[in-house]
């Protein structure tokens, strides 16, 4: 076989790349030789993947349910990707510790391009949660969701750690308190986090054991996760580029797209299939795990806004309205879920 110029290319920069890491071509072109080749199944792993869902109960449909919830935290996985990837200014390291795409500033394409990336992500899940709303027969899904408790998708830490990437944590405060905690450390800003509050027994104010548990594993991880990206969360990265680029309109339409997917889109779905599976209109039906998902999840309660200074005060004001209006319409029968 004739060594050509571009596999001599090759190979000299094959040799460099290893060099710089002391290691010798050699070694790794023999590995080459005695490796086989990949294949689908074990590249994606597909036995290891569909060996993960193990069901509590003998209902059909719980199948359907575990593998939704495992498919949004996969979506939760790739949006934590990109996020890392803005707040570090696209910032990656190899498994070689080669720096594949540094830059002191962040690129105002780069941001638009990854935020495009996590809006998709969001409306591919809030899109497919019709299989939720309709792909269990309710019977089955009242029945061993009953089997679960304590365990709720309240318990989703990915989704936690998105919130504290996006924004600044002033903002996810419980809004009875935002205002005297605006200047708060970051840390009292976490404790009285609005999702705080998501899982508290009515009758006596008490936590349930879904938050109980959810604070044990998470709450340090949180608070760590939030020193490492509250410096460099979306707002901060956005507010570091030029005059010109933050009066970008693509990248504006972006954040805005991205603060109605997660905090009016996202809940919103998760409150329309709540309506479908549990609402009597008695106004007293709780969640998987005890959560009061008719106070936790409609937008208007907490009014959840990532970026406030790209709305007006009446697009605030009206947080979350229009999409009631027009998308659970038809569910506003159904009782006291939507009362004033």
């Amino acid at each position: 076989m004739e060594i050509t110029p571009e596999i001599k290319d090759r190979l000299e920069q094959l040799s460099n790349k290893y060099a710089a890491i002391g290691q010798d071509l050699v070694s790794y072109l023999d590995g080459l030789i005695y490796a086989n080749p990949i294949t689908y199944w074990d590249y994606i792993e597909v036995e290891a993947l569909l060996s993960l869902q193990k069901p509590k109960t003998d209902f059909p449909d719980e199948k359907i349910f575990i593998v939704y919830h495992q498919i949004t935290e996969l979506y939760f996985s790739l949006i934590l990707h990109e996020l890392e990837q803005v707040c570090h200014n696209g910032k990656i390291i190899s498994g070689l510790g080669q720096d594949l795409g540094w830059n002191d500033t962040l690129d105002c394409d780069f941001f638009i391009d990854r935020l495009k990336r996590i809006n998709m992500y969001f409306e591919t899940l809030t899109q497919s949660f019709e299989v939720m709303r309709f792909g269990m027969e309710k019977d089955q899904f009242t029945k061993f969701r009953m089997s679960l408790l304590s365990s709720s998708g309240f318990q989703t830490a990915a989704y936690r750690r998105i919130e504290i990437a996006c924004t600044d944590l002033k903002h996810l405060v419980m809004e009875k308190q935002r205002e005297n905690l605006k200047d708060a450390d970051i840390h009292e800003q976490l404790d009285n986090i609005y999702w705080r509050r998501g899982a508290i027994v009515e009758e006596t104010g008490e936590k349930a054991l879904t938050l109980r548990d959810f604070e044990k594993k998470y709450l340090q991880e949180f608070h760590e996760f939030a020193d490492k990206y509250q410096p460099v969360n979306l707002w901060v990265k956005y507010k570091t580029l030029s005059d010109q680029d933050q009066k970008n309109e693509m990248l504006i339409a972006e954040l805005r797209a991205l603060d109605i997917n997660v905090n009016v889109n996202w809940p919103l779905v998760h409150f329309r299939t709540a309506v479908h599976y549990l609402s009597k209109g008695t106004g007293d039906e709780k969640g998987t795990g005890g959560t009061n998902w008719q106070k936790y999840l409609p937008p208007r309660f907490q009014r959840r806004i990532f970026y406030p200074e790209l709305w007006s005060q009446q697009e605030k004001d009206d947080w979350g309205k229009k999409w009631v209006e027009e998308v659970l319409a038809d569910s506003i029968k159904t009782g006291s879920a939507f009362k004033k």
